[in-house]
């Protein structure tokens, strides 16, 4: 009792090594009952560079590395590794802030678990429990074994690069096998680690990611009549496979530190490989490409940094009955929006543009949705490392929906645009005055786009989405320009249907 581990080594089950996992053992009676855990990323961990290392030789290099270190031991407070630690990052005010929190919520998970006991009994929750876990799981089972047996493959794929041998693509291979109730991802024949950080745990990142992708599949609130809980039982039917020494489950002690972009992939082709399956249920291909940018600098103090890490918002692509949704975080994410206003007060950026991109999003009976397009104006020499992908494969389409958007990453110098940047830089220092857009990928579209209804066609001109001849050329529906009204009978005859 009393005791609470701090625990981030990405080869030792944590999803990678920023994402600090606070945890405390739980008890009734004197009997160890349980966990109340948190994770939360933290802005810098004191790693070769602030708050994002990819060119780096290995796991150390990405910082402080804590494998189940007791913060508190009985209850006593370990300050000297407190202090250790704090003394050992770029960002110690933000990152203590953090942790303390993280703490605060495990307190309060566990006095809500020993509230529990104390008000039902230790053998009337742990039944609960037991039966909750087998419920999932049961419910789960019932939904993959419906499906026909077999394996279904993904159309292959590919990232970017690792950062560091640029325009050298990544493949992304993966396959879905269903055998019984039980059903297996499998990414075998993707691309071998590589000597950046751009690896992937596997129990930590990997596993955790099929399980996100097979249940939003199966048991979607949306999809699903009963209520379906979370818990391990989910994870009993869904089996991960990855080859060691790949980029999803590398060597030790290869970096892992970023990992984003990869398994955003992984629901991304889930969706692709069983579409034919799960018509009703799949969304077409998605931005699924996570970009975040990092933006650091020295305090005026000199003495501390400060560490701006700004996660874009991509698209999903279009779905059964809906469009895709428009600028969000999409897929694993799950980050704030945080206001301009915010960030212009507390760092030296001003934002000069944040909408939605200007080229028309994919066609389909449901369109893709809309990446979102942000610059900002740095104000002071910054330092400046992304994590992201550009998805030069760009989003599927489903059905005969169009394939989405690529996205970019752009740099003016003195006025002047530099060649166009990496998605993954690592940390460089850019002038004051320098101006940075990031651009996100568009979503793919989902079904013929001349099934799209002529009025959501009409909805999507009159917001500048498509041009009059777009709706005409990748519709077939015909609009006045000078009314901006529909023409039912041209647009009949456009689509070859007759008349009334």
């Amino acid at each position: 009792p009393g005791d609470v581990v701090l625990h981030n080594h990405p080869y030792h089950g944590a999803s990678h090594s920023p994402d600090y996992c606070v945890l405390m053992p739980v008890f009734a009676a004197g009997e160890h009952i349980g966990f109340s855990a948190c994770t939360g990323h933290v802005l810098d961990i004191g790693g070769a560079y602030p708050g994002v290392s990819l060119d780096i030789v290995d796991v150390w290099a990405e910082g402080k590395l804590f494998d189940s270190m007791k913060l508190f031991a009985g209850g006593v407070r370990n300050d000297a590794l407190f202090q250790h630690l704090l003394d050992n990052v770029r960002t110690p005010g933000p990152n203590e802030g953090d942790l303390e929190a993280m703490i605060a919520s495990c307190r309060l998970g566990a006095r809500r678990y020993e509230s529990l006991v104390e008000k039902y009994g230790l053998a009337t929750v742990r039944g609960a429990i037991d039966q909750w876990m087998d419920y999932s799981e049961t419910r789960l089972r019932q939904q993959i074994e419906a499906l026909p047996d077999g394996t279904y493959r993904a159309p292959s794929g590919f990232l970017d690069d690792d950062g560091k041998n640029l325009g050298e693509p990544l493949p992304i291979e993966l396959a879905v096998t269903i055998e019984g109730s039980d059903v297996t991802v499998d990414l075998t024949g993707s691309a071998e680690q590589v000597e950046t950080a751009f690896n992937v745990p596997f129990e930590g990142s990997v596993i955790p990611t099929v399980n996100f992708a097979i249940r939003t599949l199966f048991l979607d609130e949306d999809t699903t009549a009963d209520y379906v809980p979370q818990n391990e039982g989910i994870f009993r039917p869904i089996h991960a496979v990855a080859p060691l020494g790949s980029i999803f489950n590398p060597r030790f002690p290869a970096s892992c530190f970023m990992r984003f972009p990869q398994i955003n992939r992984i629901p991304d082709l889930v969706n692709l490989a069983l579409a034919e399956l799960l018509p009703d249920k799949v969304v077409a291909g998605c931005s699924a490409a996570i970009h975040s940018v990092v933006y650091s600098g020295l305090v005026e103090s000199g003495d501390e940094y400060w560490v701006y890490i700004e996660v874009g918002e991509g698209s999903y692509g279009g779905r059964p009955g809906k469009d895709g949704m428009d600028a969000v975080d999409c897929l694993m994410a799950n980050t704030r929006n945080n206001p301009i206003e915010e960030v212009e007060l507390r760092y030296p950026l001003v934002c000069e543009r944040y909408e939605l991109r200007d080229d028309p999003p994919a066609a389909g009976r449901w369109r893709g949705g809309i990446g979102s397009v942000r610059r900002w104006r740095l104000l002071e020499p910054t330092f400046m490392a992304t994590e992201g992908d550009e998805r030069s494969d760009p989003p599927k389409g489903l059905f005969g929906g169009e394939d989405g958007r690529s996205g970019s990453l752009r740099r003016w110098h003195g006025g002047v645009e530099c060649e166009r940047q990496s998605s993954k830089i690592t940390n460089v220092r850019w002038a004051a005055g320098d101006v940075v857009e990031l651009t996100l990928p568009s979503g793919g579209g989902y079904g013929p786009p001349r099934e799209r209804e002529p009025e959501a066609v009409l909805a999507d001109v009159r917001d500048d989405f498509y041009s009059v001849e777009q709706a005409r050329e990748l519709f077939a529906v015909a609009i006045d320009p000078a009314t901006m009204r529909l023409d039912a009978a041209a647009t009949a005859a456009l689509r070859g249907e007759e008349d009334g």
